[in-house]
């Protein structure tokens, strides 16, 4: 198929007016390919704001951009309008450190991390890594933007910092240095057997805000935003000025927002806030707060104006 001048244009428009433009399968948030969902992992280390383009949904850029870059395979990177390559080569080059020059970024300072392991899993650590390791593999360690860490058997890289705990070697991934500070890895049994307990101080946790810290965040005039979890009709009922309704629309907006930004989480009584917050904790979001006692508490502690249901 060839590529017609009008989508060759549209490329080429995407690619000079974005610094960073990366064509792949899927959104940021939601990659629909395990390549594509690779090269985000990777980006988002590296950089807060990049273009993407979902060529699933854009099916004249889907092929003319294997024309346009003489590649056959998605995802596609292109930084400063050069085409840079696709997972396998971002992989490599993120693997070498090569692309903190590439992406035009600082390197992020080598931490040291202090890992505590109990004896009994530094034990099976060292079992584990002797019987699924190869001759040139060692046992890594990383903690994803997410705070998701991870275990696995691999070759060491540039990007890697060792550090010993127990006896035990451990590489950790740069990116991953900072937040894995202070980790305590315990074996521990569990009803499919022995496994490993990772608990790690940095990861944040949802915050409980009550009803009064909230009328004094409002009434300060502080930023952050207000999220209202309960059904529409629960919403028409009763509302604290300020607060939006979580729909689609909304979730995709947070979704894209900065992960420092304060997120404030309001239901009925409680637990559905907790449930919200929890999984915007888990996209990366590090200053969630779920409001104790609901809109309910609000109504008879602070304002009886709005309704109680």
């Amino acid at each position: 198929m060839s590529l017609d001048e009008a989508t060759r244009g549209k490329i080429n428009d995407l690619i000079q007016n974005n610094p960073v433009m990366l064509f792949m399968k899927g959104n940021r948030q939601a990659p629909q390919c395990g390549f594509s969902a690779k090269v985000i992992s990777i980006l988002d280390d590296y950089l807060s704001d990049y273009e993407t383009l979902d060529v699933l949904s854009n099916g004249d850029i889907r092929e003319g951009i294997k024309d346009f870059s003489s590649w056959p395979t998605i995802p596609q990177l292109y930084v400063g309008g050069e085409f840079v390559g696709g997972c396998d080569i971002i992989t490599e080059m993120a693997g070498a450190g090569e692309l903190f020059d590439t992406l035009g970024v600082e390197a992020p300072e080598t931490v040291v991390p202090e890992i505590k392991v109990s004896d009994e899993a530094a034990k099976m650590l060292g079992q584990a890594a002797a019987q699924n390791g190869g001759p040139n593999d060692l046992l890594h360690l990383s903690v994803s933007r997410d705070w998701k860490t991870s275990l696995s058997m691999a070759p060491q890289s540039a990007m890697d910092v060792q550090v010993e705990a127990n006896g035990v070697i451990l590489m950790i991934d740069r990116f991953s240095t900072a937040r894995a500070d202070g980790i305590t890895i315990e074996l521990v049994e569990t009803a499919e057997g022995n496994g490993f307990k990772v608990d790690n101080p940095n990861a944040p946790t949802l915050g409980e805000m009550s009803v009064q810290s909230l009328k004094s965040l409002i009434d300060a005039g502080e930023e952050f935003e207000f999220i209202d979890v309960r059904t529409p009709s629960e919403f028409e009922k009763a509302r604290i000025p300020g607060a939006v309704l979580l729909d689609e629309t909304q979730y995709q907006r947070m979704s894209d927002l900065p992960k420092q930004t304060k997120l404030v989480f309001i239901c009925h009584h409680g637990p559905r806030g907790v449930n919200a917050g929890k999984q915007f904790i888990d996209q990366g979001f590090t200053n969630v707060h779920n409001v104790t006692g609901g809109i309910d508490a609000w109504s008879t502690e602070i304002d009886s104006g709005v309704p109680r249901y």
